[in-house]
């Protein structure tokens, strides 16, 4: 019996649940994942304490939570590189409507949400309007909001950062909403943790299990071809848009109330991670494949990298390189998964 004839002898008998496993595009993500709990687990005695997992879980959320809708958007086929700039943004109109109305913090809170969508649904019609890649219109909307954050913070404030809010009426309960602490057993779980868990859940669902989940397939897929048979290829990045600036509002008013000042500098070169996040959770560049779930892992592994290395008390410059390995494995994994999948079983 021929080489050939071996291999094919033993895909036809390969179970079906591990043909599909090895299809998922979270697949490399799980493993990556596994591989850096280990590394760090063996490596450092202080990151298997109940304390560090809730450490760890903190900073994978504050990741996760712009992971998922980011995620989304390049299954759309899109990118958004105003992400990390937009949280600052929606931190700072919070914090200053409030302060300069002296009016309770939720007003603020409402008007952030409104500015963010905004930003979102401009970035959507523009796309749908002028065909411009979505790389040259979110730079663009980086560049502006980058530039705004920092001007309209110094005319208002007179300084870089905003003024204390945290004597203001509503900031306890807002506080309560997207900055709040449980401690269970020595594990303590911030509120950004329960926003990510709930993002994941909404985010997979959707993608999954409804028409509008087909849809972000689609027309990350082939636009042309979505159209053609009726998707509505604007409607659907313009809603994808909407979901990035809902999750920047999340992680601003968490940003604000955690810390009560904001700084109008922040937030650059973020929406790097939250990309890197999404592609080495399965996420194409070319788009209409990847994984909510993948996201997640993607965001775990940002946060176990990120503190492991402080645990194990290794050279913190490295983590960078650490990131961009990551990334280019992922991306050649990933690349690999889809071909098997489209392949499918022989």
């Amino acid at each position: 019996m021929s080489t050939s004839d071996v291999l094919a002898a033993e895909r036809r008998e390969r179970p079906p649940a591990l043909r599909r496993l090895a299809g998922r595009p979270e697949l490399g993500a799980l493993i990556a994942a596994a591989a850096v709990f280990l590394v760090f687990a063996v490596s450092a005695e202080p990151f298997l304490r109940v304390s560090s997992l809730g450490t760890v879980l903190y900073a994978a959320s504050t990741i996760g939570i712009m992971a998922v809708p980011v995620a989304l958007l390049m299954i759309g086929g899109e990118f958004d590189l105003s992400a990390g700039v937009l949280v600052t943004t929606a931190a700072l109109t919070s914090s200053m409507v409030s302060y300069q109305l002296t009016a309770v913090t939720w007003v603020g809170v409402l008007v952030s949400l409104a500015v963010t969508l905004a930003v979102g649904l401009f970035n959507g019609w523009v796309l749908s309007r002028t065909k411009l890649p979505s790389f040259i219109v979110t730079l663009g909307t980086f560049l502006m909001l980058t530039g705004a954050n920092l001007g309209v913070t110094k005319a208002v404030s007179g300084t870089v950062s905003t003024k204390p809010i945290s004597d203001m009426e509503g900031f306890a309960s807002c506080r309560w909403l997207f900055a709040s602490e449980v401690t269970v057993g020595g594990l303590t779980i911030k509120a950004t943790v329960w926003w990510w868990l709930g993002l994941l859940l909404a985010g997979s669902w959707v993608l999954l299990r409804t028409r509008f989940g087909n849809w972000i397939f689609a027309v990350g897929g082939d636009a042309a071809a979505a159209r053609a048979v009726g998707v509505p290829v604007a409607r659907t990045k313009t809603v994808l848009y909407l979901f990035v600036g809902f999750g920047a509002w999340v992680l601003g008013q968490h940003l604000l109330f955690s810390f009560d000042t904001v700084q109008s500098g922040e937030g650059v070169g973020n929406e790097l991670i939250y990309i890197v996040a999404a592609v080495i959770g399965g996420c194409l560049i070319t788009g209409g494949y990847g994984s909510v779930v993948g996201s997640a892992l993607g965001a775990l592994i940002f946060g176990m990298a990120s503190k492991g290395i402080i645990y194990a008390q290794w050279n913190p410059d490295w983590f960078k390189f650490f990131l961009g390995a990551m990334l280019l494995l992922a991306a050649l994994l990933n690349t690999y998964v889809k071909r098997r999948a489209e392949r499918g079983p022989r």
